[in-house]
């Protein structure tokens, strides 16, 4: 299994698991969130503030745009299959770090089957596919895990140890905030405990590490906070955090399905997790019970928060694709069941994660062939952006006033102007976008006299929100 091998396994099977049809649907749920700034990012120049529609965007840090919008300059496109390939790379570079960074930990079999069990479960195949922050999020906690476990099993340099993977760790406060850093420092503390390394925690380089982590997230929180003053920033940010703790929209058969759920994105490998490996040295089972309870805890403590959502443990997964490779490569495993009591060859189980990985690319190939066409025939985005440009002349820009979110945005071919009141319209505008609460002050408005805006054309999405056009016009037009 050379490495070179390894890696062209790992390359052809995530193309055909995270490639096929990755831009044939349209765009749903919060991905408009990603795109959206991404797109205002470009057009205007403020790569700082992140914006939907006309106000900016508080509840999470940029990171997740700025890929996007990487993406769409670099490849000179703006569409589906350039906003979700991000979330795509990202998920490869974990796959590759476990190939290449694992594999003097794992050997060449077992950082292979890491790698596949990290492509190859419900959780990274659904996030993976769409850009969404969960797969860079993950990504990132996942390329900190892999290099500081490998590095600190192979004993390397402190230096290189405990500084290069907060590096991942401070991109990720740019992705998403501080949770991941709970669940990275909860297996750290539980691998040195279990080899009596506590003290390694008090290395200059791991608070050179820790500096590094903050400064990485400062050069973009000090000035978006002197940008913002007067913006009840603290506000926002304790609020999503607070939401997690307390719940106000509690709902006890939701709280009650988080563990099942959460469980459910490791699958079909959740399965082998009752696997009773017989380990051949103390340092491995030290190794894997120190993954076992460092992931184990921390997860059930997520997951029974009030206000937690079943992916908020998803960066688990990594350690979890760790473990599940430590056991799958022992030459000994007993099961709980007793249909399944004979032990299972190593070169058995190894071919089993292959044939896992083959059969995966095979059904999303079939999905793309076949499943795509028919969704594609059910679009709820798109058609509502067409309607309305049917409406308006090909030249005519459209002011969106106070639009808040609205996914059917991406695909508007004309030129929009975002403005936060009725107010802020010129008076060469024409055609008007609001939503109902806009509806009056904007028909009541003198800015245009002698003519009015009056609606010609409302609409109401799947969300059930409704956006209405206005014409501008004289009375009897």
């Amino acid at each position: 299994m050379s490495p070179a091998r390894n890696l062209l396994i790992v390359l052809l099977c995530w193309a055909a698991i995270y490639l096929p049809g990755l831009g044939s649907l349209e765009i749903k749920g919060e991905e408009g969130r990603r795109i959206l700034p991404a797109v205002t990012m470009l057009e205007t120049g403020n790569y700082l503030v992140p914006q939907v529609g006309s106000e900016a965007y508080l509840r999470k840090p940029p990171l997740i745009n700025w890929l996007v919008a990487a993406s769409f300059k670099i490849s000179g496109h703006r569409n589906e299959w350039t906003a979700r390939l991000p979330s795509a790379l990202c998920i490869l570079a974990v796959a590759l770090a476990f190939v290449a960074v694992g594999r003097a930990n794992l050997g060449a079999k077992g950082s292979l089957m890491a790698a596949l069990i990290w492509l190859v479960n419900f959780g990274m195949i659904e996030k993976g596919r769409l850009i969404e922050i969960e797969a860079l999020y993950v990504s990132l906690f996942g390329l900190a895990f892999v290099l500081w476990l490998s590095w600190w099993q192979q004993r390397r340099s402190p230096w290189l140890t405990w500084t290069v993977p907060w590096i991942f760790l401070g991109l990720g406060l740019l992705a998403k905030g501080p949770l991941h850093l709970f669940f990275f420092y909860a297996i750290v503390l539980a691998v040195l405990q279990s080899t009596g390394g506590l003290r390694k925690l008090w290395h200059p380089a791991h608070f050179f590490g820790v500096a590094i982590m903050l400064g990485i997230f400062a050069a973009w929180a000090v000035p978006y906070w002197q940008t913002m003053h007067g913006t009840n920033l603290a506000g926002s940010w304790s609020g999503e955090f607070t939401g997690r703790l307390t719940a106000d929209d509690f709902k006890l058969s939701s709280w009650i399905l988080n563990i099942p759920r959460a469980l459910a994105y490791f699958l079909p490998w959740t399965l082998l997790l009752v696997a009773r490996p017989t380990w051949e040295t103390p340092a491995e089972q030290k190794l894997a019970r120190a993954l076992a309870w460092g992931a184990g805890v921390p997860f059930l403590i997520v997951s029974l928060l009030p206000g937690a959502l079943p992916r908020y443990s998803m960066p688990l997964l990594v350690p979890l694709c760790w473990l599940m490779a430590m056991i799958l490569s022992t030459n000994e495993i007993r099961w709980p069941w007793r249909a399944a009591r004979k032990n299972v060859a190593p070169d058995r189980r190894f071919r089993f994660v292959i044939f896992m990985a083959i059969a995966a690319g095979f059904v999303l190939c079939i999905y793309a062939l076949a499943a795509i066409p028919i969704l594609q025939r059910r679009s709820k985005v798109k058609p509502i952006a067409a309607r309305i440009e049917a409406l308006v002349p090909p030249a005519e820009p459209i002011y969106a006033v106070d639009p808040d979110y609205q996914p059917f945005l991406f695909y508007m071919k004309q030129r929009l102007v975002y403005a936060s009141r009725v107010d802020d319209l010129p008076a060469s505008a024409r055609y008007l976008l609001v939503q109902p609460g806009r509806k009056e002050e904007a028909m009541k408005s003198e800015r245009w006299s002698p003519l009015h805006a009056a609606p010609i054309l409302s609409l109401t999405d799947y969300r059930k929100r409704t956006v209405i056009l206005l014409k501008v016009s004289a009375n009897d037009q």
